[in-house]
């Protein structure tokens, strides 16, 4: 089977007894920790227009070894309500299985390696029945989906059989938020796009929405990936980031999640520590990264094909004559010359240099440099001032 070796080096135990149908065509997986409101998310989902193919729905119940007792209590509580409620609700086109409580190791307890448990038995499930075009879909216990969310999905991997995964649109719902609160999901949703759209501007080919709650990927692929990584926070840039080198990530606009935006301090970082800070004073959402940084960026990236063959003393010449300071001394300062000259041994053609020099500038270097950049050149600015820069750019 596809995933069998894959499904050995990580030494999967099977957590769900019975076996999947064979018309099993999705599988959505959700952690769940200390969600005494999870009910709501999975009567959205049971809510939902069936697909044509059999769906299950995964809840896996974690906490770390190191949790209060408090924690642990509600998680027995919350497996119990989960299986009397999945026997009420269960069909034969949806199916929800709720398994732990799971006491995850204290090194590695988080949002990470709670998706890649869920995510590693939706692939042993898709292994069984041999069938790697399988979608194992990432959301969260705290978050809604509309009617068409899972025939929408079916939908568009079924169009584009070629595509290795997909990001789904989202929406924080705010109706019952306080004016601050509202404002500071407004500004950070406002932030994500800016993002996006200003990565797009720069010719960067991978500019996409990187949501825990709002992605899916075909069980080939995660497994060809290496799986979900086990980070505590940041799981999904990650895993999103690395899996768009493998193949085409598209993007689904037919329908939307809509994730929480409650304050939380589970994770270092993300939505829930952003506007905890920002209630607190600790963050200003209303300025962001200065245009100009992208501006610079795409000068570079506009020039990336003359890096194919180029001499040492050529490549010095082309940082300091060609490119603004901001990039040359980031270039400088991380030796990206020994990325150039790696891709150079390694690439005979220049279409093929090009196509994978993204893979030595990817998502996580472009995050180095705006940092870089933003302490050493073009400070943080206005969010609706350079927003207004990016789209009279686009023009």
């Amino acid at each position: 089977m596809f995933a069998d070796k894959y499904l050995l080096k990580n030494q999967n135990v099977a957590f769900i007894k019975d076996e999947p149908d064979r018309n099993t065509g999705m599988i959505v997986v959700i952690p769940c920790l200390y969600e005494p409101d999870i009910l709501t998310t999975l009567e959205s989902l049971a809510s939902c227009d069936v697909p044509d193919s059999v769906t299950e729905i995964i809840v896996l119940i974690n906490h770390s070894e190191t949790a209060t007792g408090d924690v642990a209590k509600q998680n027995k509580k919350t497996k119990l309500q989960l299986d009397s409620w999945m026997q009420q609700h269960s069909s034969h086109k949806l199916k929800f299985y709720a398994v732990g409580p799971f006491e995850l190791r204290k090194k590695w307890a988080g949002a990470g390696l709670a998706r890649k448990k869920g995510m590693d038995e939706a692939v042993r499930r898709f292994n069984h029945i041999a069938k790697p075009d399988g979608i194992i879909v990432s959301l969260d216990a705290d978050t809604l989906v509309e009617k068409n969310y899972l025939v929408e999905i079916e939908r568009h991997f079924t169009s584009n059989p070629k595509q290795v995964g997909a990001t789904i649109a989202f929406e924080h719902p705010k109706e019952q938020l306080d004016p601050k609160h509202r404002e500071g999901i407004e500004l950070y949703e406002q932030y994500l796009l800016y993002y996006k759209q200003a990565l797009h501007f720069t010719g960067y080919p991978y500019a996409m929405f990187t949501i825990g709650s709002a992605f899916a990927v075909t069980a080939g692929a995660y497994v060809k990936r290496g799986g979900m990584n086990r980070r505590q926070a940041g799981e999904d840039f990650y895993f999103l980031q690395n899996l768009v080198q493998m193949g085409e990530v598209g993007e689904l606009t037919r329908t939307k999640v809509y994730p929480s935006a409650r304050l939380s301090s589970r994770v270092p970082f993300g939505t829930g520590p952003i506007l905890s800070k920002w209630m607190d004073g600790e963050e200003d959402l209303l300025r962001t990264y200065n245009f100009k940084a992208f501006i610079d960026l795409k000068t570079f990236f506009d020039q990336k094909h003359i890096l194919y063959k180029i001499s040492r003393e050529e490549y010095e010449s082309l940082l300091n004559l060609n490119l603004p300071e901001s990039i040359s001394s980031f270039l400088y300062e991380t030796e990206f010359w020994k990325d150039v000259e790696e891709l150079n041994r390694n690439c005979s053609k220049k279409d093929t240099f090009i196509n994978r020099f993204f893979q030595k500038f990817n998502a996580f270097k472009v995050l180095k440099y705006l940092n870089f950049v933003q302490e050493k050149y073009y400070p943080a600015d206005d969010l609706s001032t350079q927003m207004q820069l990016l789209r009279t750019s686009v023009r």
